[in-house]
């Protein structure tokens, strides 16, 4: 069962996640592709959500395609991004029968709980980039960095509410994935309900990220990721992953 948050929860999102506060990391994101692929003018998005980080960064490519499991998250997102491609589809084996320039996954990568499911989106990330073309993968955590973590969310528009507690942790460290637990206060026509929605996501090394994708064929490439002040006690990670089709391949 895919999480409440993406299904019949959806437009209560924007409270959770406003669109603003992706501006400053998509800036980054556009940096690493415009330096990794000078002159790129295509870009594939694996498991773009709500569309708040294509909003942020379209504009430095010609052609954008949002690509997302959850067909409501995709209606959010051409809302916002009219301009852009829409197809929904399991970013583990999604084929388009094109390629692109650049192929980005975000924080969408988190919910894949295998080394299998991991690899088959580095499968599909290389099978739909150019020669020469870059993927970035931005994962939320890594296993080595991991810390027990939590965060208070609110939020509040004309019609809805929205306050939340999100408690990360990991009840096995054995194994390969962690609990991200949301317990939500939602307002709505005047009444008040609480829902508990549970993420159970992906914790993978950082050898196993890039052990997989050269395995795919890929050029791996650790990089720096920049994180917002808030974030550096917490269980995200400051570090994302370049990974490169060579020329010959």
């Amino acid at each position: 069962m895919r999480p409440l948050l993406y299904e019949t929860l959806v437009r209560f999102y924007h409270l959770l996640d406003p669109l603003e506060d992706h501006a400053d990391e998509v800036a980054v994101f556009g940096d690493v592709f415009a330096a990794a692929v000078p002159g790129a003018a295509s870009l594939l998005e694996l498991g773009a959500g709500a569309g708040h980080g294509a909003y942020f960064l379209k504009s430095r490519f010609g052609s954008v395609t949002l690509t997302d499991l959850s067909e409501p998250m995709l209606e959010r997102s051409r809302s916002l991004n009219p301009d852009c491609e829409h197809v929904q589809g399991d970013m583990r084996s999604l084929a388009l029968g094109r390629t692109f320039d650049c192929v980005l996954c975000h924080d969408a990568v988190a919910y894949m709980l295998s080394e299998a499911d991991l690899r088959a989106v580095f499968q599909t990330a290389f099978d739909h980039l150019r020669p020469g073309g870059a993927a970035l993968f931005v994962p939320d955590c890594l296993k080595e960095s991991f810390i027990e973590s939590h965060e208070d969310h609110a939020g509040d528009d004309d019609t809805l509410g929205l306050r939340c507690i999100s408690w990360s942790y990991d009840p096995d460290p054995a194994d390969d994935t962690h609990v991200y637990d949301f317990a939500f206060l939602l307002r709505e026509a005047g009444e008040v309900r609480a829902v508990h929605d549970r993420h159970i996501c992906g914790l993978f090394p950082q050898e196993t990220w890039t052990r997989l994708a050269t395995a795919v064929g890929f050029e791996a490439e650790v990089i720096a990721r920049p994180l917002p002040e808030e974030y550096e006690a917490s269980a995200y990670t400051d570090k994302m992953f370049l990974f490169r089709r060579p020329e010959s391949a």
